[in-house]
């Protein structure tokens, strides 16, 4: 036999006896809820449920290893229904059904979610209220089951019967606690069967035991400390010809009963199967895909439904145990539900004598394990206290009024949580005046000295995170100074993730302020697209803010910033002056101060290349080992990005250089140089420069120690601007 195989068979046997007391007493807590006559019935349906997931599941989810079957929520949120439409006075005969129909909506929910690719949306509800909604959960099904540990009649409140001590069943809690030990000892003691197994063989060995002291334990008749028989009307046949009966039966009043408790019950399976998809990747190396598998879970409960079973999902236990027993492929998954399918033909009779008290103790330690005890950290400190509010909140609403309404409060509280994380946080990332920021472009003296005496009267504002109702009203009132003052206001715009019509209406606000002394808005770094796929620059245009003709738009920062330079420049008497002098050699800045000799070295070295406004010098990828020297005209570096988008790395004017990059390494080059203006260059090409200083060492040194110095300089001008953009 193959060895694969062998493994796939161990770890859905494994599966198998975690899965078959559990989902028995999952069934029994549902139906005993109905009515104590109904608990063979509870029996039969959890493992119906059990084998129906285990064989459809796997083959439609295909994730591997994932054991589906009976879980903890399904039966709470079964089990609440059950109990509240009690206490509507609906009928016993109907309840079943209404149930029935819950257990349909709720799986044909999960193929809508599967169809609709809602795997994806199902994962982001927020953690504190899975773990509010799960605590809840675990605390419904301890309540429910310390009556059946103590034996206390059914219908007696909780309260009531722990202080009517006359009233416990002292054989029901001697097996419940003897099970419940057995499972926190038998990890210790052996891995290679299931705590579950052990505690519940353990529970049926203590019960039998005290039948041989008390014979009265050992007979069916009106025992309420076993299961009892399976009910003899309960067979496959009838059950399946019950469930196609039950739709056409259905009315539009019998949705309206049960049809929020299906959408809980949907999302809650479907939770509970993601999340245990999550952690069996981590183990298996593997990666679930989320749609499928709700997809195959919702035919898997659609197929439960049909055949009397009961809804479940994929489970945590029985899926660890299965991979830890060698189960690795979809194949171990449907190996377990065959079994538990030949344990219902062959063994179902000895159903029968399963104690209630045992399983009871099993759901008691489940609830235990299921319940956020970790939750109870988050009050040591101050930042964390709201979100422990908020899975209290849940935890209190779902025992007071019910998980539905569990489910809605903690959702509400999980969006004023978010809110209230982002009026903390401001949009504002840095403020800084054109004192204090400069443009890549080269300046003259006396234009630097202009900018220092005026620079306040234009600033750069850069933005961050959503901007919204919640954080533009804040940064509105952040600017008020600046809008009053300042003329120029340039919004980065690089770091924004998203962007509503409420931030728009503010931008319009803000521009207003400016324009009654003269002003305007400028924008630059404009995202084409953020992760949500909204296009900042086409929102803004489509609600009119862009269609005003004092709003500038600007590809880089840079570009907005040398902007809003030249217009302080003119606004205070400078006028550009046409570079019509070309300079020589020697009015080149790195080669100011060059002795005769050497310039005229480079003279031979180098020749001349006029390039229009608009024209590149060089691209990216392009071979090539020349300097270019500028005697007239401006050159504009780019780094092209994937988006189609570029970065300004630099403006060079005259007396300025570029392209030292290739003349050093010989390497492609890295980023476009276009002309600007029209142009006229010195080239200074690094091979005729080479056979110069094989005859003049000298000349090597003095201008490679000049071109050293020069990057130098404007390596410590990137520093100075890197060191801008990771502030903290």
């Amino acid at each position: 036999m193959n060895r694969h195989f062998i493994n796939e068979f161990w770890g859905g046997l494994a599966a198998m006896l975690v899965v078959l007391p559990s989902s028995i007493a999952f069934g029994v807590l549902v139906f005993s809820a109905i009515s104590p006559q109904l608990v063979g019935e509870g029996a039969f349906v959890g493992m119906m449920g059990a084998a129906v997931l285990g064989l459809v599941a796997p083959l439609v989810g295909r994730t591997p290893a994932l054991i589906t079957a009976p879980c903890a929520p399904a039966a709470a949120i079964l089990s609440a229904l059950a109990v509240d439409l009690l206490r509507q006075g609906i009928a016993i005969e109907r309840i079943s059904g209404l149930l029935a129909l819950t257990a349909l909506l709720a799986a044909l929910l999960q193929v809508l979610y599967g169809l609709l690719k809602g795997g994806q949306l199902i994962k982001y509800i927020p953690f504190p209220v899975v773990s509010g909604y799960l605590s809840g959960v675990s605390l419904i099904i301890a309540v429910g089951q310390l009556p059946k540990l103590l034996g206390l009649p059914k219908g007696m409140a909780l309260t009531q019967g722990l202080l009517s001590l006359k009233l416990w069943q002292w054989q029901g809690i001697v097996v419940g606690l003897v099970t419940m030990t057995v499972m926190c000892l038998s990890p210790r003691l052996t891995k290679k069967i299931p705590a579950t197994i052990m505690g519940l063989s353990a529970g049926i060995l203590s019960y039998f035991a005290l039948g041989l002291w008390m014979p009265e334990l050992l007979s069916l008749d009106a025992n309420s400390l076993v299961v009892g028989a399976i009910p003899k009307g309960v067979s496959f046949l009838d059950t399946v010809k019950g469930r196609f009966i039950s739709i056409t039966d259905i009315h539009t009043s019998d949705l309206n009963i049960v049809v929020h408790s299906a959408v809980a019950l949907s999302a809650l399976l479907s939770i509970d199967t993601l999340k245990t998809c999550v952690i069996l990747d981590s183990l298996t190396k593997n990666r679930h895909d989320s749609n499928r598998e709700l997809l195959g879970q919702g035919l898997a409960n659609l197929a439960a439904f049909m055949t009397g079973g009961m809804s479940g999902a994929g489970t945590m236990g029985a899926t660890l145990v299965n991979v830890s027993s060698g189960g690795r492929k979809p194949l171990s998954g449907f190996i377990e539900g065959g079994l538990v399918l030949l344990v219902i033909l062959m063994l179902s009779p000895l159903i029968a004598w399963v104690p209630i008290s045992a399983l009871a103790g099993i759901l008691l330690l489940v609830a235990f394990r299921i319940f956020d005890w970790k939750a109870f950290r988050l009050l040591k400190n101050k930042e964390t206290r709201f979100d422990f509010a908020v899975i209290a909140a849940v935890v209190i609403v779902a025992e007071s009024v019910g998980l539905i309404a569990a489910a809605g409060t903690g959702i509400w509280l999980a969006i004023f949580l978010f809110i209230r994380d982002q009026l903390r946080s401001s949009v504002l990332r840095r403020r800084a005046t054109l004192k204090d920021v400069s443009s890549k472009t080269y300046r003259l003296e006396s234009e630097e000295v202009l900018l220092q005496q005026h620079g306040d009267e234009a600033a750069v504002i850069d933005l961050q995170g959503n901007l919204f109702f919640g954080t533009t009203d804040y940064l509105f009132t952040q600017l008020e100074t600046d809008l009053r003052t300042q003329k120029l206001l340039l919004f980065d715009m690089r770091r924004v993730q998203s962007l509503d019509y409420t931030a728009t209406h503010l931008f319009t606000l803000m521009h207003d302020r400016l324009k009654e002394h003269g002003g305007s808005l400028l924008f630059s770094g404009m995202p084409s697209s953020l992760l949500g796929g909204q296009n900042l620059q086409r929102y803004m245009t489509n609600v009119g803010l862009l269609n005003d003709d004092g709003i500038h738009i600007f590809e880089t920062r840079d570009e907005g910033i040398e902007w809003m330079e030249n217009r302080i420049l003119h606004a205070w008497g400078w006028t550009e002056k046409p570079d019509e002098l070309a300079f020589e050699l020697d009015d080149i800045e790195v080669l100011h101060n060059m002795d005769e000799t050497t310039l005229n070295a480079l003279r031979e070295c180098a020749y001349q290349r006029t390039v229009h406004a608009g024209e590149t010098v060089f691209s990216v990828g392009d071979d090539g080992d020349e300097l270019f020297l500028i005697r007239r005209g401006t050159v504009r570096i780019l780094l092209p990005l994937k988006s189609g988008k570029y970065h300004h790395v630099a403006t060079f004017s005259r007396g300025d250089y570029f392209g030292e990059m290739g003349f050093i390494d010989y390497q492609q080059r890295s980023a476009d140089a276009v002309a600007k203006t029209d142009c006229e260059l010195y080239v200074l090409s690094r091979k005729k420069f080479n056979i110069r200083v094989y005859d003049n060492a000298v000349l090597g040194a003095r201008v490679f120690a000049r071109i050293a110095k020069a990057i130098s300089s404007r390596l410590r001008q990137t520093d100075s601007e890197l060191s801008a953009l990771e502030e903290r």
